[in-house]
């Protein structure tokens, strides 16, 4: 297991934090009376136009509705599946150890799928576990599709691990979003894996609410020249949460765009990092490749670690990166405090604009809403 002797894993020893054994779970070891209410969790129901669940790392035929017009396989009912490992990667080396399921989900060529499909982890083993997917998704050329994905589970200690691999066609467009929720004991893992064809496009968002310790990892390879990557996200966490997002986006062809854009909220003890790598290849002229991670700590016990990283090779090319880390502007507090909002209020109100700020990033105008109001959520019982 890495241990942060290792450089990209130097905040997040998971050696130690994974610190008991969490064999394998068996799809039928669970609390059945939580998964109904846990499903309830998942705020994209009536957006999107089908479902697809997994419950404890095993296809739910019951609870989904599966889509029209696109290919879908599961990984449990395949005989042929072909998989890619990346080298030294020890969360995708374990989930494909242990993977007990997964979707496939390929759009033909030309086909734009209109409506998000949903895709719902539901974790409650009955007892220490690690529950295990992996996912493919493929854009033939032309192709677009849009996928909303939560996560949820139960209080008890569990390991989750899910990984996707995302292959986008020449002139294809992929849109996801991630809502992570998992339960209060939960060790969450998770691993993306795109290749972009030419003049293709990735927007990529994931919000972390839930959850005691999380990895979160992305890694983006332009293989056509004039495409777009946005790799975005934000988390709000407290007590002693712990959530790492290491992403690294490799330019190997000339004339690509990508951004990467963090805002983290962080109360009481919690933690969080942000590792952002972009390469850009010797034969990768004009290049775009932008960075920013930016921090608000609302207590003195908080803390945010920034290593954003530039590797460039080619001499034509407009890059940069940016991290910055501080709790509420006074002035702004004090401009509320004196027109009668009171502190508790105004507080609430300066940090939710924070948030935003990073939902922004979000094109769909519904999922944008349902997030400000997740946020809003949090920041209620903060107050509570």
């Amino acid at each position: 297991m890495p241990n942060r002797r290792i450089e990209e894993w130097k905040w997040t020893d998971l050696r130690r934090i994974v610190d008991q054994a969490y064999p394998p779970a068996i799809g039928g070891n669970m609390v059945a009376d939580k998964v109904d209410g846990l499903m309830a969790l998942s705020p994209f129901g009536d957006m999107a136009s089908a479902r697809i669940v997994f419950v404890n790392g095993v296809f739910d035929a019951g609870r989904s509705n599966l889509p029209e017009n696109i290919t879908v396989g599961t990984l449990a009912n395949s005989n042929d599946a072909n998989f890619s490992l990346r080298d030294g990667d020890i969360i995708d080396a374990l989930n494909l150890a242990y993977a007990s399921d997964g979707v496939f989900l390929t759009v033909a060529k030309g086909k734009k799928i209109e409506k998000p499909v949903e895709l719902v982890f539901i974790t409650a083993p009955d007892q220490p576990a690690t529950i295990t997917t992996r996912n493919v998704i493929t854009l033939e050329e032309g192709a677009s599709l849009s996928i909303v994905e939560t996560h949820v589970g139960h209080d008890e200690a569990y390991v989750t691990n899910c990984v996707f691999e995302i292959n986008i066609a020449d002139n294809a467009e992929f849109n996801r979003v991630r809502l992570q929720e998992d339960g209060a004991s939960a060790i969450h893992l998770s691993g993306t894996s795109v290749n972009l064809g030419k003049q293709s496009k990735l927007h990529d968002f994931a919000l972390t609410l839930g959850g005691k310790t999380t990895r979160n990892q992305g890694f983006v390879t332009f293989n056509g020249e004039e495409s777009a990557a946005n790799m975005s996200g934000s988390y709000m966490i407290a007590g002693k949460q712990h959530v790492d997002t290491t992403l690294v986006i490799n330019h190997a062809v000339p004339a690509c765009e990508s951004r990467e854009t963090y805002k983290c909220v962080m109360d009481e003890n919690a933690r969080g990092i942000f590792q952002g790598k972009v390469i850009v290849a010797q034969d990768a002229q004009k290049t775009d490749g932008q960075q920013s991670a930016n921090a608000l700590l609302l207590s003195e016990g908080a803390e945010f670690d920034a290593k954003p990283e530039l590797e460039i090779y080619a001499d034509d090319v407009w890059c940069g990166h940016g991290a910055t880390s501080g709790d509420l502007d006074e002035n702004q507090l004090f401009y509320l405090k004196a027109r009668g909002i009171p502190e508790t209020k105004a507080k609430a109100l300066l940090i939710a604009a924070f948030a935003a700020a990073a939902f922004e990033e979000i094109e769909n105008e519904d999922v944008r809403e349902i997030f400000n109001d997740l946020a809003q959520g949090w920041l209620d019982r903060r107050e509570g």
